[in-house]
């Protein structure tokens, strides 16, 4: 009995470093493998140039995003992954893509204009040469004014921001400083809904709609926006429902070309504007697509569950989507291919999604989750919904991974600090409690499956993002190539764990149902 005693006493001792010592495991040679294939074979820049230059613009629904799906299927394929497969995801819309394009300011003199058409959007009637008519309708007692006045003529809106000068770096990385805020948890407060910006927001849509409105009543020929700036077009678009309202083609400027016309019609100098806009709608197909691959797992107890990582394949279509998400789908295909090459058997299955849909809604990957693994409006779990493990994501460009998000799951961080310490020599060690938004890992989190997203050095990203500007050439191909291989790393060790990652409570079903879903 007394031996006994001892015994336990001699255990209370020692329990604390008994629990210290339970460190989670690391496979430095598999880290030194993947270091060595990812760093000195490398296919980022071949892969970077496949998906932006080759497959050009993805916007949701037009024949880029499909020529997207195509080739990332038959790479896929050809680094080795199974089960490949376009799968949809819901229905869409309608889809649209832009064959010409040209705008120029001919009175009071001639001037090359930047401009990219607003997305589903209709085109020109053939060549448009007209002049420009200045409409300022603050509210809708204002639309009487112009009543007559817009038939064949070209309207432009005032700008509703002033540009104001930024003294900041075009591109910067994190600092120590930076790092060191962010791995602190944020003083949390209950968020209160602001009613009244809401109000505000409806108020303005209903306005913008009768404007729209009442400029095809009147039979103008076309609208000028602007937005962006440097020579950017930040891109946007009208509504792609089947059944959506008609509008006007419309073409938005850069703020530098939009200011110059605005400015000059409100000192009274004429201005005139020839346009030609071509676009297509196709309704053939409605439904949106995701690409889905694998690496089987080996373990017979756990080759049913699951660890994947993706990336929003869909763009806007300004430029070629590099760093919005080319980025991102390079980082995720190139970490599969590593795996691949080193010839790894994962206990757990390893698959790959590339969305369609983010751009508008996350619309691809919460369709996937859906049809897998559970209904978030009611929270009716999938048996797959079980046998999930985690989701990783790359969304904020190719600046480098610096750490990872845990969306305020406690129990992650000696885990991610364990597996992230062999990449602290190159400044990837941040594990932040906080939560992230903005992209498709929020559609794991929606129905309670542990989804990340990673901390990356802005670089440029918020300059280039969304525009005509966001192509090959803004990409950092070096610290792609550092993602990949860290990517490659925590999905191993993930799909290697004797266990599933420890989630947070299941989320309550959504009050809202969401589109389609």
């Amino acid at each position: 009995m007394k031996a006994l005693k001892r015994l336990i006493f001699v255990s209370f001792l020692f329990l604390p470093l008994l629990v210290l010592a339970q460190v989670e495991p690391v496979d430095l040679e598999i880290i030194h493998k993947i270091k060595q294939e990812g760093l000195k074979s490398s296919q980022i820049k071949d892969i970077s140039f496949w998906i932006t230059d080759f497959v050009g613009p993805r916007l949701s629904g037009s024949k880029g995003l499909t020529r997207g799906y195509e080739w990332t299927k038959q790479k896929m394929e050809e680094i080795g992954l199974e089960n490949v497969r376009i799968e949809a995801w819901g229905e869409f819309g309608r889809g649209w893509d832009n064959e010409k394009s040209y705008v120029a300011m001919t009175a009071p003199y001639y001037s090359s204009l930047i401009g990219t058409p607003k997305a589903w959007t209709p085109g020109t009637d053939g060549f448009v040469k007209s002049k420009v008519i200045l409409v300022d309708i603050p509210d809708t007692i204002s639309l009487g004014k112009y009543s007559g006045k817009l038939k064949n003529k070209i309207v432009i809106t005032p700008s509703t921001t002033e540009y104001e000068v930024s003294f900041e770096p075009s591109a910067s990385r994190l600092s120590d400083e930076d790092l060191e805020e962010r791995s602190k948890a944020r003083d949390v407060s209950p968020s209160r809904r602001r009613l009244g910006d809401f109000a505000q927001w409806r108020a303005q849509r209903q306005l913008r709609n009768r404007i729209n409105k009442f400029f095809l009543e009147e039979e103008a020929a076309a609208i000028i926006s602007g937005r962006g700036s440097f020579g950017t077009v930040r891109s946007s678009g009208a509504s792609y429902n089947v059944d959506a309202d008609p509008v006007l083609p419309e073409i938005i400027l850069t703020t530098e070309h939009h200011g110059r016309i605005v400015r000059l019609l409100q000192h009274d100098i004429p201005v005139e504007v020839e346009i030609e806009i071509r676009n297509t709608f196709h309704d053939e197909d409605l439904m949106g697509y995701n690409v889905i691959g694998e690496i089987p797992g080996t373990d017979k107890s756990l080759k049913d569950e699951v660890v994947m990582i993706g990336a929003h394949l869909d763009s806007w279509h300004g430029g070629t989507g590099a760093n919005d998400n080319g980025s991102g789908c390079i980082v995720m295909i190139e970490a599969m291919r590593i795996l691949k090459a080193i010839g790894i058997k994962p206990k757990r299955t390893i698959k790959i999604g590339l969305w369609g849909g983010e751009e508008q809604g996350l619309y691809g990957s919460r369709g996937y989750i859906k049809k897998h693994h559970g209904d978030v409006g009611t929270m009716e779990l999938k048996p797959g919904h079980a046998k999930f493990s985690a989701y990783y994501n790359v969304d904020n460009g190719s600046g480098k991974i610096r750490g990872i998000y845990l969306q305020e799951n406690d129990m992650l961080r000696p885990v991610f600090e364990a597996w992230l310490e062999p990449f602290e020599d190159i400044g990837a060690s941040t594990v932040s409690l906080r939560n992230t938004g903005g992209t498709d890992h929020l559609a794991f989190n929606s129905i309670g499956l542990p989804g990340f997203q990673f901390i990356q050095d802005p670089i440029d990203y918020g300059r280039g993002y969304h525009s005509n500007m966001d192509t090959y050439e803004r990409l950092m191909m070096n610290d792609m190539m550092h993602n990949a291989v860290i990517v490659a790393a925590i999905v191993y060790h993930t799909a290697m764990r004797n266990e599933l990652l420890p989630r947070k409570l299941l989320p309550e079903a959504q009050t809202r149902p969401r589109r389609g879903f």
